[in-house]
């Protein structure tokens, strides 16, 4: 199962790097778009929720990693009260010709 990494700006310029244990996240966002704090948070748990279950599809156990890095985001978010989160970098990008 492919892993993968992937980079935010939140609205103070700080940046953060979570894992992903799937490409899924591919599904939920896009490398430059900007999304409201809320709907980021939304976004990355289902696709963290997402990725986990695939691993314990895949090998019978939960995914921690997954699990961490969707409790981090929500941390981090209760920081803040509005404004956007931009999707800097998911690595590796999706295959050319996939959607």
């Amino acid at each position: 199962m492919p892993e993968m990494r992937f980079a935010v700006r939140w609205p103070d310029g700080a940046e953060s790097s979570h894992y992903s244990p799937s490409l899924v996240m591919h599904d939920y966002l896009s490398t430059g778009a900007r999304y409201g704090v809320a709907e980021f948070v939304a976004r990355a748990g289902e696709a963290l929720d997402a990725a986990g279950e695939r691993v314990r599809a895949a090998y019978g156990f939960a995914c921690t990693s997954a699990m961490a890095s969707r409790d981090e985001i929500v941390r981090t978010a209760a920081a803040y009260s509005d404004g956007e989160v931009v999707v800097l970098r998911m690595e590796p990008p999706l295959p050319v010709g996939a959607s």
